[in-house]
């Protein structure tokens, strides 16, 4: 998204066990959207420590009846997992944080709801052949950009809400600090 955006990046790996805090997190009680801005925060805040200069952190949760679910383990888990969402709303968190030597300066967090349409066995089965295990890598496995768009009978929010990442909002705090073009 940052590539075709035009916006010039490096990846650095914050060290972060993601499981450990997100864990932390639920048992401290909270909401799955704050969650997702947590973690983004911790990612930013982590790498900011090691690294001059503006850093972002992003994470996204997905949010089924005020629970987490997360990344599917195996095929088996993904496809009970669909079956799950099938015919229901649920709402996905996108949340991303800039931060500069260590501390935070600008945040962004934004939902989506989609509507999971009422899919049959069949379908299920096609769907999960033909994405293979790539799938998985998504939380609520399914590539919005892709065949996982056939999940859904109705989508409220910003595309890129879905692709894990508040872009326009980011996009505007670059401009805004003067490092992209007005």
């Amino acid at each position: 998204m940052l590539t075709k955006a035009g916006v010039s990046f490096e990846v650095v790996a914050p060290g972060v066990d993601e499981a450990l805090a997100k864990r932390s997190l639920v048992s401290e009680g909270q909401t799955p959207r704050a969650i997702a801005e947590a973690l983004a925060e911790l990612k930013a805040l982590r790498v900011s420590l090691k690294s001059p200069g503006l850093v972002f952190g992003s994470d996204q949760t997905l949010e089924l009846d005020g629970q987490i679910l997360d990344k599917a383990p195996s095929m088996e888990v993904l496809a009970a997992q669909l079956r799950c969402l099938r015919g229901r709303d649920h709402l996905l968190h996108s949340a991303v944080v800039a931060a500069e030597h260590g501390a935070p300066v600008w945040r962004s967090v934004s939902s989506a709801r989609l509507t999971v349409r009422s899919f049959s066995e069949a379908w299920l089965s096609e769907y999960l052949l033909a994405c293979g295990q790539e799938v998985r890598s998504s939380v609520g496995g399914y590539h919005y950009e892709g065949l996982g768009a056939q999940l859904f009978e109705r989508v409220d929010g910003d595309v890129f809400t879905i692709l894990g990442l508040p872009l326009l909002p980011m996009l505007a705090y670059l401009r805004y600090r003067g490092l992209m073009t007005s």
